[in-house]
């Protein structure tokens, strides 16, 4: 893990749950927590001697872990059973409305979860504010989300 990860706060994980931020930045939070690390220009990220092996066997490469199914399923399995219902304690997300339910959608609230759980399981508490990306407007069309958002898979 970096030694200075994006540092997390509940503005934050709320914006994602807004869809608010792009799911590369989304994913980028979850890679350097589970060790993976920038290539070159960061576009690529690799599995480091931090990462789990569970990851760096099934994932060499950092996946996108909301497009892709794997890794969204491999993201929801490894969050301990006594912090999955963080979202709810935590910030009181009561789940998406029917009209809202999509795959991408979902799978935010997987990875607000599991950063919280990571959290979690050190003992670290979640703070109100930090710092922000530039904030994206609420997709049109939240199946494909914001541009460049790859699709989900």
């Amino acid at each position: 893990m970096p030694s200075n990860p994006w540092p997390l706060s509940r503005l934050l994980l709320e914006r994602i749950l807004e869809d608010r931020i792009s799911d590369r930045f989304v994913a980028e939070r979850i890679w350097e927590r589970l060790g993976y690390q920038p290539q070159g220009e960061g576009l690529v990220w690799l599995a480091g001697p931090e990462t789990p092996s569970v990851w760096r066997e099934a994932f060499p490469q950092a996946p996108e872990v909301i497009s892709v199914r794997p890794a969204s399923v491999q993201l929801t399995r490894s969050i301990p059973h006594e912090h999955k219902q963080l979202l709810k304690e935590q910030l009181k997300f009561a789940g998406y409305r029917i009209g809202e339910l999509y795959p991408r959608r979902t799978r935010r609230a997987t990875a607000v979860n599991w950063l919280l759980a990571w959290l979690a399981s050190r003992d670290q508490l979640l703070v109100e504010e930090g710092p922000l990306p530039p904030l994206l407007d609420t997709p049109l069309n939240p199946v494909s989300g914001h541009p460049g958002d790859l699709p989900v898979r």
